[in-house]
């Protein structure tokens, strides 16, 4: 039986791997909608269990059955939105222009960004704007994952440019909740910063095979460094050990199964391994996110969604909270 070669498994479309500039991710492309509204989320990263749903796909094998889904808990609290980004549209794309600021801003949040002493603009002095977008900071006071140094980021709102004004003169300083982002039943797009692994060798990093026992200079190698070795020169497309983990990555078309709003549903004995109690809303998430417990995870409206996933959430019928300690 011959045996198949796999020399290197590691895509060069992520290059170079390298750990990211902050532990959670950046969003950098997002899908337009005509509601005035944010157009993400973010939450933390709990755990995974399994739950029993009633297949409602239209075609499957299974459709009307009892069968089983992987899910990915994420706890959602709210998270406030603490001022308004006015851009201008020029050459080089579009650049901020002013910023008005909250004045009911939480004292955890001097932990991550300097605040103004005062808040000396107005929404309605600012006039000549393209765009709008809001800042928002995440609440982990409110959770048992033990911090207070919020998260905090840029939000991109749904709707003309009327609209968007008019929303986030609105909502400034308040709390928004994920049911008033998302709905079940649609598709997010995750993303996220993987798991670190440290400094690891090309087997493990890009799945190189080993080398016979006898080979010399190791086992655990690549057998060659290229065509181009002279002068120090080495191809940069060879398997090499390094930095593994710890990258920002993406994941289009993930199914949200539940919106829970009441956070006794997901309660068990001692809590969630490596994490805690669930306090706050949360939702469940078909299949695994990249990133351990407790790191954020962002997730926004799907830019391509696929058309064979049902536009309604399954009924759920069990979620299993037994779960190994």
């Amino acid at each position: 039986m011959p045996k198949a070669s796999n020399p290197h498994h590691g895509s060069l479309q992520f290059w170079p791997r390298k750990r990211a500039k902050r532990v959670y991710a950046r969003v950098r492309s997002k899908i337009s909608s005509k509601e005035a509204k944010p157009l993400e989320f973010a939450g933390y990263k709990v755990g995974m269990t399994h739950v029993a749903v009633t297949d409602n796909r239209p075609k499957a094998l299974t459709k009307g059955e009892e069968i089983t889904y992987p899910v990915t808990i994420i706890e959602c609290p709210p998270i406030k939105i603490s001022s308004i980004k006015f851009y201008k549209n020029t050459i080089k794309g579009l650049k901020a222009v002013s910023e008005v600021f909250s004045d009911k801003l939480d004292k955890e949040l001097e932990r991550k960004i300097t605040l103004p002493k005062k808040i000396k603009k107005n929404v309605d002095d600012i006039k000549d704007f393209d765009d709008i977008k809001v800042t928002a900071y995440t609440n982990p006071k409110l959770t048992t994952i033990g911090k207070k140094k919020p998260e905090f980021f840029e939000l991109a709102l749904g709707g003309s440019k009327e609209e968007k004004l008019k929303w986030a003169r609105e909502n400034l300083g308040k709390e928004i909740k994920v049911g008033d982002v998302f709905q079940e039943g649609q598709q997010i797009d995750i993303h996220a910063v993987t798991k670190g692994k440290g400094y690891q060798g090309p087997v493990k990093r890009f799945g190189v095979g080993l080398k016979h026992h006898k080979s010399e200079k190791g086992v655990r190698r690549v057998g060659s460094l290229g065509g181009w070795i002279a002068q120090g020169h080495v191809m940069w497309r060879v398997a090499h050990a390094g930095q593994m983990g710890f990258h920002q990555r993406t994941e289009y078309n993930k199914w949200l199964l539940k919106i829970g709003t009441n956070p006794e549903e997901m309660s068990t004995k001692n809590g969630f391994i490596r994490y805690g109690v669930i306090k706050n809303p949360y939702i469940l998430v078909k299949g695994s996110i990249a990133g351990p417990s407790k790191r954020l995870i962002r997730f926004n409206h799907a830019i391509r969604g696929r058309k064979n996933v049902p536009k309604e959430a399954p009924p759920i019928n069990y979620i299993n909270l037994d779960l190994k300690k």
